[in-house]
């Protein structure tokens, strides 16, 4: 993070702009065992996760990462987050069929969403998935309703063209108002 940016431009909700955020941190860890001390001692593997939610409205917060003990901005989309719109888009994406997991049941959405934008399919954009079709065993046509921030019309289809797994192609694009207690002076 540079010094120049203003801590209060970033931490808060991007959805309702509230300031009362927590960190979920999930970690395991293997380390070796000190013989003098009994404290554990050289780390063999860890893995940490961490999920930054906001406690007003519950929603995760993409635009925020935890490294190091402290929260800090992803510099590839925090600015667009804060300082965006929402926009929802009409689209399909083209994906391999060996890149769902699963198209049916109550896993289906989150699989088809992960197939068609990776990670932003499940954790920055919200997605609804309206149907998909197969096309012949090798492909799957999954057709969306992504809603995700952005400063513009152009910014927003770059993002959804850059997250996208397969070819997209977007039927309609809108600017939509943020939701009401963006408007607020929450601070």
């Amino acid at each position: 993070m540079e010094p120049s940016v203003e801590t209060r431009a970033w931490l808060r909700c991007y959805r309702c702009w509230s300031t009362d955020l927590e960190v979920q941190v999930h970690y395991e860890g293997i380390h070796k065992i000190d013989l003098e001390t009994g404290e554990r001692g050289e780390v063999v593997e860890e893995v940490q996760e961490a999920v930054v939610q906001c406690l007003d409205c519950m929603h995760d917060q993409p635009h925020l990462g935890f490294r190091d003990g402290r929260v800090e901005p992803i510099e590839d989309r925090w600015e667009r987050m804060i300082a965006g719109t929402p926009w929802v888009a009409s689209c399909t994406v083209t994906v391999d069929a060996e890149d769902v997991d699963t198209c049916s049941g109550p896993d289906a959405g989150d699989s088809l969403s992960y197939a068609a934008f990776g990670d932003f399919g499940t954790r920055e954009f919200f997605t609804h998935v309206r149907f998909h079709k197969h096309e012949g065993d090798e492909t799957i046509i999954v057709h969306l309703l992504v809603e995700l921030y952005a400063r513009s019309a152009e910014e927003a289809a770059e993002v959804l063209e850059e997250a996208s797994r397969g070819a997209l192609a977007i039927t309609s694009l809108a600017e939509e108002s943020r939701p009401p207690a963006a408007a607020e002076d929450r601070h």
